[in-house]
């Protein structure tokens, strides 16, 4: 993946535009040195494809740096309003499309693949 096509997935036009209380979800990817040499890349833009073909328009995705636990890389974390944060870690994208069907479309996170 080039970073121009990183740019598009990240900055696609999905058609809405949220503030941080419109959403269901937060999900930040970690996107530090560490992050995108385990593939993060690849992660963010599983996550995006994925959310764009389940036409889930109100999660936000954001980018972050190193969430100190560089073994577990690629990771990102799934926020909710009042509930406590989800972080995956030793993310795929195939494990990340699963989590983008079990948790932000159906709302049951995957507890193995969490850290």
């Amino acid at each position: 993946m080039k970073l121009e096509d990183l740019k598009k997935a990240v900055d696609g036009d999905r058609g809405v535009e949220l503030e941080e209380g419109d959403a269901r979800y937060t999900v930040a990817v970690a996107m530090g040195t560490c992050g995108v040499s385990a593939g993060a890349r690849e992660i963010l833009a599983a996550l995006m494809d994925e959310l764009a073909a389940r036409d889930i328009v109100d999660v936000i995705v954001t980018q972050t740096g190193c969430m100190g636990m560089c073994d577990r890389e690629p990771m990102f974390e799934v926020r909710a309003e009042g509930a406590e944060p989800v972080v995956y870690g030793d993310m795929t994208p195939e494990k990340t499309r699963e989590v983008v069907a079990e948790h932000l479309a159906g709302g049951t996170p995957i507890e193995e693949y969490t850290v």
